[in-house]
């Protein structure tokens, strides 16, 4: 027999010992303070909740409170830390007295488990229950996989009864999903076996946050809504070219049935016990990025501020938050946070990461360019921009002083945060200032009008955010593009799937790259969701893990405590 492995222990100094030597306010005490009754919340247990619908429905007509952005600088190795920054910045807004709610999406199992690991914070800012949180919490995207997979069991089925609808097989493009990184699944053949068992065509796999149905889930304003946008959804055409909506495959009730529990925001906390609303969880490279409408326009009109964030660096989060999320839900944010850490300045600068902590002034002056890109691209959606600047041990007063100089010219403030140490308390300057900010009247616009045709609308996101000299479009995009034009979308929003570690399609390709050229190889219609997705370069809709996945990490103590989360 192979000798046992040694017991694992909880590391003292990691995100889950931290959160765990807090105790959670009961979930009522958190829902009090922001005065939702104990009658308006289903509980998950002592320290998690939903927010129930008919409480929902009772404030429409509410004023609204202050909404706040934040976003950051394209991801890199080294970290920038914007999920701890939103929680830092709402624990230090409630610190100034500002009934703050806290909107943030619900953890991927394909992250968690892949390359990025856990999605709650880190040190002193987190929401807990961090563990349950990051794994199946209340078992919304649980709810989403199985209401995605039972319409594409209805297509098969439908076609294996004798195909009422004149489906045609080869043009059927509605995939399955499942909330893991498995790139062994992106393309499949189903109904091998014989007769009983359908007919074989090509299928495939995509991770659950890049559904449809996750979308959709996210840009609902209620459950009729969400009902009407299932039903629109395009799962394939005839053999004549006839659009196939999801209605008519006649399961749209099952779908809302498994929907319906899912669709309440969920309420959890801060590690200061801020309220913290946490529902949904689209990827922001391959989808929209944000948390649900419901979740933020409920806590709109629950709290003074919300602080919600949009996922990688603002050329795609931010930039599909204010012109999808806003767009479809009648949102006007008031302030945009725009974090960087000196480290991923470095990077930008051309550092690798073995070399981050030493001094060098040089690259910080490069890899500021790509901060002062994203500043200046929210400037362009007439957002006031505060940038937080995420403070490590190893950054030097040189190095920071830079960063300051070089947003100087655009006459955006720097603050140095130190919420990762010491809570809200160490993002008390940059909460002011979100505060001074958000007091003027909003003067948010999109970056463009729903009348432009589609092929300009990428171009014009190209140009005005990436930069790029030209769009190339392949001749099966350009084609789909005049289709759906045709068939009257061209008035929908564009959601760019690009990667997100570049304002170009050409990962490798950091700092702030100009003059490119954006390929565009395939585009998707999302008609539920209300927006076409444009692929871009050799981005993926199902991840694979990488080579030392988080999961070998992840392990349950004797005590049951799970471990390995970050």
């Amino acid at each position: 027999m192979p000798p046992a492995s040694a017991p694992r222990t909880l590391d003292p100094s990691s995100d889950a010992a931290i959160a765990g030597r807090i105790t959670p306010l009961p979930i009522e005490q958190v829902a009090a303070r922001l005065g939702v009754p104990a009658a308006g919340l289903y509980r998950y247990g002592p320290y998690k909740g939903k927010v129930a619908h008919d409480y929902i429905r009772t404030l429409e007509d509410r004023p609204s409170g202050k909404l706040v952005l934040v976003t950051a600088i394209s991801p890199t190795p080294a970290g920038e830390g914007k999920t701890t920054t939103t929680i830092g910045l709402g624990d230090a807004l409630s610190r100034l007295g500002e009934r703050t709610a806290i909107c943030l999406r619900e953890p991927s199992l394909g992250p968690v488990f892949g390359a990025k690991g856990g999605a709650t914070g880190g040190g002193h800012a987190q929401i807990i229950p961090m563990q349950d949180i990051n794994l199946h919490f209340t078992g919304d995207l649980h709810a989403i996989s199985a209401a995605h997979n039972l319409l594409a069991a209805l297509l098969d089925n439908h076609m294996y009864w004798g195909n009422a609808l004149d489906l045609d097989a080869r043009r059927i493009t509605w995939r399955r999903v499942m909330d893991l990184n498995d790139r062994a699944l992106r393309q499949v053949i189903v109904g091998l076996g014989g007769a009983a068992n359908g007919f074989p065509r090509e299928d495939g796999f995509d991770i659950t946050v890049a559904s449809e149905v996750m979308a959709i889930f996210c840009l609902a304003r209620s459950l009729e809504d969400l009902e009407d946008r299932l039903s629109r959804m395009v799962v394939g055409q005839t053999r004549g070219r006839r659009m196939v909506t999801a209605g008519e495959l006649k399961g749209i009730g099952a779908m809302l049935a498994l929907l319906r529990d899912a669709f309440q925001p969920n309420l959890v906390q801060t590690m200061e016990h801020t309220p913290a609303l946490v529902h949904g969880g689209p990827f922001a490279n391959i989808a929209h990025g944000c948390n649900s409408v419901v979740a933020t326009r409920t806590a709109l009109r629950l709290a003074d501020y919300v602080v919600t964030e949009a996922g990688f660096g603002a050329d795609l989060g931010a930039e599909k938050f204010l012109d999808i999320k806003c767009r479809q839900a009648g949102l006007a944010p008031d302030a945009a946070v725009v974090v960087a850490t000196v480290r991923a300045l470095k990077m930008h600068g051309g550092v690798p990461v073995k070399e981050l902590g030493r001094e060098d002034m040089e690259a910080v002056r490069r890899g500021t360019a790509n901060l002062t890109r994203h500043v200046e691209n929210m400037k362009k959606f007439g957002l006031p921009v505060v940038v937080a600047l995420n403070r490590f041990l190893t950054d030097t007063a040189a190095e920071i002083e830079a960063v300051t100089s070089a947003l100087a010219p655009l006459g955006v403030r720097v603050h140095v945060c130190t919420h990762w140490a010491e809570g809200g308390a160490g993002a008390l300057a940059l909460a002011e200032e979100v505060r001074t900010l958000c007091a003027a009247p909003s003067s948010f616009r999109p970056l463009y009008p729903d009348a432009m045709g589609l092929r300009e609308k990428i171009e014009t996101i190209a140009r005005e955010i990436y930069r790029a000299g030209k769009v190339s479009f392949s001749s099966a995009a350009g084609s789909r593009l005049a289709e759906l034009e045709a068939a009257g979308f061209g008035s929908l929003p564009v959601c760019m799937a690009k990667t997100q570690y570049s304002f170009s399609a050409d990962p490798s390709l950091r700092g702030a790259p100009e003059g490119h050229d954006l390929p565009v190889r395939e585009v998707r219609l999302s008609a539920g969701a209300g927006f076409v997705v444009a692929l871009t370069g050799d981005v993926m809709t199902m991840p694979g893990l990488p080579s030392h996945p988080a999961a070998e990490d992840i392990f349950v103590d004797a005590q049951g405590v799970i471990g390995g989360l970050s």
